[in-house]
């Protein structure tokens, strides 16, 4: 039975997924949450524990979370490119990193853009300012762990990679990595050159004018 997975191509979280899948020519099926397929939405509303995607069907299995989806098709769909490695302290290293960029990158990212949406009398200044400064501390982090390496844990591409690809492409947009972090900035730029992920950006294109801080005219 086909993979399914429910997703949107502009989301950050659908598309380290939809890496994944990619890198590996993984078969599924793609579910479009969008307006334009009211049915699929009902299905997937029905599927989906904490009404969040991207949600991947696997036969009877239901995987919820970006994350732990790659580690289910690590696990029951391998291919040529493992997203965890085999030696455990490198596996430690990619899980850590994965987090890293989803919880200090594109969690305050988030937070800046989900503020945005928020009607004027309820929008959170000081947060947006704790969240830009979240994001600056989490750069120069990055900028000097990158200093060495051409993959988020070295010379090998894991599902760390996956989940910094997105994080950092609408983390620029949001609030631009500085000229300055220039190892940072080259490893968003290799992450976007990434075949599987230069077809996440794509298929997101058309999509654009749905950033609420306007997406710049670049990537």
């Amino acid at each position: 039975m086909p993979l399914e997975l429910f997703s949107h191509p502009f989301s950050s979280y659908c598309q380290k997924v939809l890496m994944a899948l990619y890198e590996n020519d993984t078969p599924f099926t793609a579910r479009l949450l969008e307006q334009s397929e009211p049915g699929t939405y009902q299905e997937f509303l029905a599927l989906s524990p904490f009404k969040k995607f991207p949600l991947l069907k696997d036969g009877d299995k239901i995987v919820a979370e970006a994350t732990v989806i790659i580690e289910h098709l690590q696990v029951y769909h391998p291919g040529p490119v493992r997203f965890v490695p085999q030696d455990p302290a490198k596996a430690l290293e990619a899980r850590f990193m994965d987090r890293v960029f989803d919880n200090y990158v594109s969690t305050p990212q988030g937070a800046i853009v989900f503020n945005a949406i928020r009607p004027e009398a309820n929008r959170d200044p000081y947060g947006v300012e704790q969240s830009r400064a979240a994001l600056e501390s989490a750069y120069a982090w990055l900028d000097r762990h990158m200093a060495t390496r051409e993959w988020a844990i070295g010379d090998q591409f894991t599902m760390a990679d996956c989940s910094a690809a997105p994080a950092l492409f609408y983390a620029d947009w949001t609030h631009e990595i500085a000229p300055g972090f220039a190892n940072l900035r080259a490893y968003r730029a290799r992450l976007n050159a990434r075949s599987s992920f230069a077809r996440c950006i794509e298929e997101a294109r058309t999509y654009r004018s749905y950033f609420p801080l306007g997406a710049p005219d670049r990537d």
